[in-house]
């Protein structure tokens, strides 16, 4: 039918269009909209969930190019996924209600089922919203003051996420600071940069997701050769394969830009696929653990990130005792990527840096792991909560509980659902613990390999179980010392070839912004810590003098 009417369409406005001269005339597109009865599931408008569902800002017609949550979100429908959560959930449940009535899917987990990493477009994620608690809400002026930046590259981006304390403040932004001050910064920042940071102007940091290296690098060389340092000269073969040491990112600091000084990582969408899904160096994993502005969308690492952020959950409640509270669920989280890095050992970052992440960006965690937590059969919020109850999502003062079942079963299926390169970590260092036979050991690992043609999730064998069994002490000190052996070396290798990427005035300046924050987070800890005692000690002075209060007062009496 759809073909029928675009002919007869063409057909009559043929005339019209030879009539007047092309050079002077566009023709608008005509969209018929359809009836919406008997429309398949795709073709119809459904009611979205206001607080979880993505930004619905009206682009701009030149925007077309920048993926949105929006756009990708919509696009992006599965009919069995959609006729799978109907017929599973009553018509009366609480998740059904939620989920606006069941066809958002908001607590299918049957995406894990079966995994295709390989996907070519958002038609192919699992279903309609799927992903979108990975879309951060921030100030929209802002949002387009970046979208905008990112066009000043001729190179082409396809995937980018803005990130850290330049988007998502970690610190308190009450005191005021001068204009001079503010463009010591950001030069000729966009109000909206203004009004976000407010007293704490910080560099914005962004990742560009790339699709080949060295042709992005050549490109962008020839525009923007003073972002790069000496090392461009060598041409960009030798920049792309400095960029493959370590976690694969290229980083070019301290780059003004629209007014803004910001700095950028490159990486190839194959290797950040790869560390989101396996966990071979949680480098970028990390980062996307935590709440980032996604500016530019793409499917597989949409789909990769989702695994990315449910591994975080898993892994997380393998660190934490049967009760725990949301604060110490996403200090969990947060900490994962930070465990092993070799600048939280120097005088290089404030060591309360994930405290300041967590407590400054609650709702914006609670919008990320929320959705994820609810598919799980093993954790739940101990109080009932719902997605659609905005007092509660939007409260950043709000701290519920939760509770996991210690059952090994379940806790060994878990194991066995973790990224794979991670997981062959933990199995080789129980493999010592429990003394097992080399032999034996590689029979297990070849039974246990991720079978690519599986319609199910796998589930966790008897050696997972022994695992799952194990002494809670050790195994969290066994599964932090896993993650440690995953981040060490890619982190010490990036900030070794920190000096090469940004030269030596660069790096200078950047250690010593560093050397400022750790400064500054040792000052913040004596406070604390000095306002602490002053309360124990008042309230012990308090309880000394009751006693002889209660003996003077006798004796009046």
């Amino acid at each position: 039918m759809a073909v029928v009417l675009e002919l007869g369409l063409a057909a009559a406005t043929a005339p019209i269009a030879s009539a007047i001269p092309l050079r002077t005339a566009r023709l608008a597109p005509l969209r018929i909209q359809p009836r919406r009865t008997g429309l398949p599931y795709r073709c119809r408008t459904l009611p979205l969930q206001s607080r979880w569902k993505s930004e619905s800002a009206p682009r701009r017609p030149d925007d077309s190019s920048d993926t949105s949550a929006s756009s990708s979100s919509s696009s992006s429908s599965s009919t069995s996924s959609a006729n799978t959560s109907d017929s599973s959930t009553s018509p009366s449940s609480p998740k059904r209600r939620e989920s606006a009535g069941g066809k958002f899917n908001l607590y299918g987990d049957d995406w894990e089922d079966s995994v295709d990493f390989a996907i070519k477009s958002f038609e192919d994620l699992p279903h309609r919203l799927f992903g979108v608690n990975q879309h951060m809400i921030i100030n929209y002026e802002l949002k387009e003051a970046l979208r905008i930046m990112l066009r000043q590259f001729n190179a082409p981006i396809v995937y980018c996420f803005a990130y850290g304390s330049g988007v998502f403040p970690q610190e308190d932004n009450s005191r005021s600071i001068t204009e001079a001050e503010f463009r010591a910064v950001h030069p000729k920042p966009p109000e909206a940069l203004v009004k976000a940071q407010k007293g704490s102007p910080k560099m914005i940091d962004f990742i560009f997701g790339v699709t080949h290296t060295q042709h992005w690098h050549s490109i962008n060389m020839k525009q923007h050769r003073n972002h790069y340092s000496g090392i461009a000269s060598l041409g960009s073969g030798f920049v792309s394969r400095v960029q493959d040491w370590g976690a694969g990112v290229y980083f070019n600091p301290f780059i003004e830009m629209n007014g803004m000084l910001i700095k950028y990582g490159v990486t190839s969408i194959d290797n950040l696929v790869n560390d989101l899904s396996t966990w071979d160096n949680l480098y970028l994993a990390g980062r996307l653990q935590k709440p980032v502005k996604i500016l530019r969308d793409h499917p597989q690492v949409r789909l990769a990130n989702q695994h990315n952020l449910i591994a975080a959950v898993r892994t997380a409640l393998l660190l934490l005792p049967p009760d725990f509270t949301e604060t110490e669920l996403y200090s969990t989280i947060a900490g994962l990527s930070y465990l092993g890095d070799p600048r939280m050992a120097l005088p290089t970052e404030n060591k309360s840096k994930v405290s300041n992440i967590v407590n400054n960006n609650a709702v914006h965690f609670r919008r990320l792991y929320a959705p994820l937590i609810k598919t799980l059969p093993n954790v739940a919020f101990t109080n009932q909560v719902r997605l659609d109850d905005e007092d509660w999502v939007l409260d950043p003062q709000a701290d519920n509980k939760l509770q996991q079942d210690m059952d090994p079963v379940k806790r060994g299926n878990m194991v066995r659902r973790l990224p794979q390169h991670f997981r062959s970590r933990l199995y080789f260092q129980y493999q010592k613990k429990f003394a097992m036979p080399r032999e034996e050991f590689t029979r297990m690992m070849e039974a246990s390999s991720d079978d690519g043609g599986s319609i199910k999730r796998p589930q966790g064998g008897e050696f997972e179980k022994r695992i799952a069994r194990d002494d809670p002490a050790q195994l969290q000190e066994i599964v932090r010392r896993v993650i440690r052996q995953t981040v060490n070396w890619p982190s010490t290798t990036q900030s070794l070839k920190g000096v090469l990427m940004g030269g030596w005035s660069r790096t200078m300046r950047y250690l010593g912004e560093k050397v400022g924050k750790w400064k500054t987070g040792r000052k913040q800890s004596k406070q604390a810590a000095a306002a602490a005692a002053a309360a124990s000690s008042s309230s012990k002075s308090g309880d000394d003098h009751r006693p002889q209060e209660k003996e003077e007062k006798k004796k009046s009496d």
